[in-house]
């Protein structure tokens, strides 16, 4: 059996482009080739460089996209994640905030069985 390695090409033909950042070929005509730069292939050919298209992904990504926060309205902090270690899901982990949550329970109305 032969070791096949997959290597991904530097450069990536227009037909190609669109399809490796995910949109349609009109969107990547009109969001994306004017900001970067064409390599012609052969007489006909246009490719584009994969790592210029990684750094307009990498650019437009900053600009559309919105921070994750967190219920408090925080900025989320990826590396706290792993700092509480021990607690289920969906468990609350300051007393305080169990409290809040018992007496909000308590303050609700309380339904009346439905008559079979």
């Amino acid at each position: 059996m032969k070791n096949q390695y997959r290597v991904l090409p530097r450069f990536i033909r227009l037909r190609d482009a669109a399809i490796y950042l995910g949109m349609e070929r009109h969107r990547f005509n009109f969001e994306v080739r004017s900001d970067i730069a064409e390599i012609p292939i052969g007489k006909q050919g246009i490719a584009f460089d994969r790592l210029d298209l990684d750094t307009w992904a990498d650019h437009y990504k900053r600009r559309v996209s919105r921070p994750k926060l967190t219920e408090r309205g925080e900025l989320w902090d990826e590396k706290q994640q792993d700092s509480v270690k021990g607690v289920s899901i969906g468990a609350l982990i300051s007393k305080s905030l169990d409290d809040e949550y018992e007496k909000a329970l308590a303050q609700l109305p309380t339904r009346k069985p439905r008559p079979s």
